[in-house]
């Protein structure tokens, strides 16, 4: 009997945004939030968000995110409030001559709010994100997350650091491995031991070409994220693979950072939408998962405290 193969699909990931119009969000969103004392802070966030997953397409269908600067203004004001406290208790230390007692409450506090402030970023950003009216969803559990996120921290402070790489790896595949598109589900599949002999490698290799090497350190860090994630659904699956080189990551890099120096950073805009282009520009995707029966299965979630959070520590969104 002939054996019937899983026929392959087409997929194409594109970022169409442009500097110029970048630049006019940008300016009413510094200027807006300027004049109204950071209270626009979280329309300008929306609008920005808004913007690069509009112009972010998938077989030329953009992306959308529905997130709303009224949700956002939500969760800033508890977040405002959160921090208030969280100064006035470093403010009271201080006070009774307790500096280091204060600052060791005040980042064990914060790094208490970390687990909390991811898994609410990814439940609220991914349930307002969607593709041809599919939501992305996430399915991490928060009483789990936090558990595994203080057993990572344990870990990594008794191997005085040494076990970051796993700590890395591990939240990355816990986080990504439970967002939802649609009724397909991602995977993420990086080991801590191979990142951290890239990165030793990397770190010997810059130090020993006078920083030359990091050019291409970083493309093995940008390949090892990418192609170490895929997308399934019964037994169908994407592969996504890097393509980007050390030499393209120095065209990058390189005229990125002239265009901040010598436009006083003005020229933040194109540097953000030329990097969007380049991310996506080297980023292959194979597979034979047929996109159009893609299941509407994830829940509307609209708390956008743990995005604010997130935010406000400048946590980087793992994605």
């Amino acid at each position: 009997m002939e054996e019937i193969l899983p026929v392959k699909m087409e997929y194409k990931l594109d970022f169409k945004g442009e500097g110029k119009a970048f630049f006019g969000i940008v300016i009413v969103n510094w200027l807006l939030t300027i004049v109204t004392l950071g209270i626009y802070y979280p329309w300008a966030k929306a609008k920005t968000l808004q913007f690069m997953f509009g112009q972010t397409t998938l077989n030329d269908d953009a992306f959308a995110f529905h997130g709303t600067g009224k949700e956002m203004f939500k969760g800033f004001i508890k977040v405002i409030i959160l921090f208030a406290i969280l100064f006035g208790i470093l403010s009271l230390f201080i006070y009774l001559d307790l500096p280091s007692v204060g600052l060791i409450s005040f980042y064990l506090i914060v790094i208490a709010i970390m687990p909390l402030a991811i898994h609410g970023s990814y439940k609220y950003r991914m349930s307002r994100t969607s593709w041809r009216g599919v939501r992305f969803g996430y399915r991490g559990d928060r009483n789990e997350f936090v558990k595994l996120f203080f057993k990572w921290i344990f870990y990594t402070v008794i191997t005085l650091g040494i076990y970051g790489s796993w700590f890395k790896m591990n939240l990355r595949s816990y986080v990504l491995s439970n967002i939802r598109f649609g009724d397909a589900e991602m995977n993420y599949d990086g080991d801590g031991g191979d990142y951290l002999l890239m990165n030793i490698k990397g770190y010997f290799l810059s130090v020993i070409t006078l920083g030359i090497y990091s050019f291409w350190w970083q493309k093995d860090i940008f390949e090892y994220y990418v192609n170490n994630l895929s997308l399934h659904k019964d037994d169908k699956r994407i592969e996504f693979t890097s393509t980007a080189t050390g030499a393209d990551f120095i065209g990058l890099i390189i005229i990125n950072l002239l265009m901040i120096i010598f436009t006083l950073g003005l020229g933040y805009a194109w540097v953000v939408t030329r990097t969007m282009k380049f991310i996506f520009d080297h980023i292959e995707l194979d597979g034979t998962i047929d996109l159009n029966t893609l299941q509407q299965t994830e829940e509307n979630f609209k708390d956008a405290t743990g995005d604010d959070i997130s935010d406000f520590l400048d946590i980087d969104f793992i994605v």
